[in-house]
């Protein structure tokens, strides 16, 4: 199947071409990956291009100063690689620190929740190891929409109109950049913000000063950001200011400027298995990719290309994602290997042991298996339950309801969407692959830098602040990360960059888009535009840590006979309405080496482009 049109109404067309196409959150990323491959630009450098631009056009997403793990396909060598863009907790980041506190939970805002800021440094790491173009060609875009403006789409409107009365009353360096004469700005309202052209502009001047080599002018401003100006200012900020969190109290962080200095981004294999005749490709367990893949080996086990597309698909993807993401829960973090079992959480031999977990009916509990033998072991928390007294003292004077500003910005428990975090993918003529997350340094769970223009991440209240487990907060260590970019590849060859928004959906969504895509042939479109799902009885990565259990959220579209079916199986299903769930955009290659491309039509905002 090629991929034109089937008789399916689709939301927008598949697009097909032979130049170029880029898939992002957002129009104006799309269009600014595109014209730098129609400048001469390859994916690497569209992709950076693009992203940049996403961190001044969805402030409330993402940020310079967020995280930002990176995958990519070389088409010349075959070389597939991630990029690192997870920054790591400060050296005085201690469980003894946060204990002393008073707190079980690290917050999720404020300065207590700060890593290092990885998303600029992993851009800058992907231009100088595989762009062509120099690096004010590729961040002049970012430039002029901070400096010029943009339009302020309605859901950061939103957000920044839930958290006004805090930036007023605890934050003011944030109410000075969003709070334009005092009141939220209007939506498609012309924004500007000033600052963070000015930090731009400057890092650009650093790299000028450095000659005409173009990794030399890389390489400077890096420099600026980590050991410079940027790191100064951050450091001055995170320790002598204390600012209100999620706790209800106001802290200063342990974030300094030499955990800038000495921290980089690192190139990495990519972890894969078989699908479907394809390969799919995921980072380390330090993020929870593998997650995904994990749930593709047990549904292969189950025969899921057979089961076809109505409510017996739902429950068995259901089912999968909670026996996958319990194992998450016990084994993944960025821990040594001897104590995260991959090779064995993702063997064949496991696959068919948790396939034959899968029942008739709705699970209850969390069960991680025991690869190669071993016990597993969920953190305490978890393991007291959802109504544990434990849970309720970490949501502090906040309370437990879900507010703007704590955690990551993205679908409720109830279904509720609250914004999402960024995805952008990319192919070239080449057949050179992009898919990347951009996220973090949100503009509601962390505040304004003063005189950068950005926040930071809050990505440490991901770590357990029990020690001993793969996740456990180390100093120096990556939290377990639910930012998840994906490649496909068929026989070695470039097919497919993919990806959605979505915290912990991150690696559910995906799941029926590709067993709808490899196994039953239906083109990119038709498998974004399809209605989805996602299960909340997994505990969340995002402070406090909710869950539901047997929660089962879906689109209405599913039809009323399969909510009927699924809720007489025990899911405790919520109707999200018919578009709400999933942000999912891709680009490929066909086998002819047509290249193609499609972008999520929820939300309005997300588009694909090329020719």
């Amino acid at each position: 199947m090629l991929g034109m049109a089937t008789g399916t109404f689709t939301t927008r067309p598949e697009l097909l071409g032979t130049q170029g196409m880029v898939a992002s959150t957002h129009w104006l990323a799309s269009a600014v990956g595109m014209s730098v491959l129609e400048a001469g630009g390859n994916a690497f450098d569209a992709a950076a291009a693009a992203g940049f631009t996403l961190s001044v056009v969805e402030p409330h997403l993402n940020g310079p100063g967020g995280d930002a793990p990176l995958m990519g396909h070389r088409a010349a060598d075959g070389h597939t690689f991630v990029i690192c863009g997870q920054g790591t907790a400060p050296v005085a980041a201690t469980v003894d620190h946060y204990t002393g506190l008073g707190l079980d939970l690290v917050p999720g805002t404020g300065h207590l929740a700060a890593v290092v800021p990885g998303a600029f440094g992993a851009w800058l790491d992907l231009l100088a190891r595989y762009g062509t173009l120099p690096l004010a060609d590729v961040l002049g875009p970012a430039v002029g929409y901070a400096r010029h403006g943009y339009p302020l789409i309605p859901q950061a409107v939103a957000t920044i109109t839930g958290v006004a009365t805090m930036f007023a009353e605890h934050w003011p360096t944030s109410a000075a950049v969003y709070l334009p004469h005092g009141a939220p700005p209007e939506a498609g309202a012309r924004f500007t913000n000033p600052e963070l052209a000015d930090t731009f502009e400057r890092l650009l001047a650093e790299a000028t000063a450095a000659g005409p080599d173009r990794e030399a002018q890389i390489e400077a401003a890096r420099r600026a950001f980590y050991e410079g100006f940027v790191a100064e200012r951050i450091d001055a900020y995170v320790q002598g200011t204390a600012v209100m969190d999620s706790s209800g109290s106001a802290h200063t962080g342990v974030l300094t400027g030499d955990d800038l200095a000495g921290w980089r981004p690192t190139e990495e294999a990519s972890v894969a298995v078989p699908f479907g005749g394809y390969e799919v490709h995921k980072t380390g367990a330090w993020g929870q990719g593998p997650v995904l893949l994990q749930q593709l080996t047990v549904l292969d086990a189950l025969g899921v290309g057979e089961l076809g597309e109505g409510p017996e698909l739902v429950h068995a993807v259901t089912e999968v994602a909670k026996l996958a993401f319990a194992d998450r829960e016990a084994w993944y973090g960025d821990a040594p290997d001897a104590d995260v079992p991959l090779d064995a959480l993702l063997s064949p031999g496991y696959a068919e042991q948790r396939a034959a977990l899968v029942g008739r009916d709705a699970s209850d509990g969390l069960h991680p298996g025991s690869p190669d033998g071993r016990t597993p072991r969920l953190p305490a928390f978890l393991s007291a339950g959802p109504d544990a007294g434990s849970r309720a003292s970490s949501a502090g004077a906040l309370g437990t309801e879900p507010v703007a500003g704590i955690g990551e910005p993205t679908v409720r428990p109830d279904g509720l969407t609250r914004g999402d975090t960024c995805h952008v993918d990319v192919v070239d003529r080449w057949g050179n692959l992009v898919s990347a997350t951009p996220s973090g340094g949100w503009l509601q769970s962390s505040p304004v830098v003063p005189g950068l223009g950005f926040a930071l991440p809050t990505r440490a209240q991901m770590f357990w602040l029990e020690p001993g487990l793969p996740s456990s907060l180390v100093p120096g260590r990556r939290p377990r990360t639910t930012l998840s970019p994906g490649l496909v590849l068929r026989d070695g060859a470039p097919y497919l960059a993919f990806g959605t928004p979505g915290g912990d959906q991150q690696d559910q969504w995906p799941v029926p888009f590709l067993v709808r895509h490899l196994l039953h042939g239906r083109n990119l479109q038709e498998t974004i535009d399809a209605p989805t799902w996602h299960s909340t009885h997994v505990p969340s990565s995002f402070y406090p840590r909710d869950q539901v259990p047997r929660g089962l959220v879906v689109e209405s579209r599913l039809g009323a006979d399969a909510v009927a079916d699924l809720t007489r199986r025990g899911h405790a299903v919520q109707d999200a309405g018919p578009w709400s769930l999933g942000r999912l955009s891709a680009t490929g290659v066909r086998a002819d080496g047509m290249l193609r491309a499609a972008a999520n039509p929820r939300g309005m905002q997300g588009y694909a482009v090329g020719r």
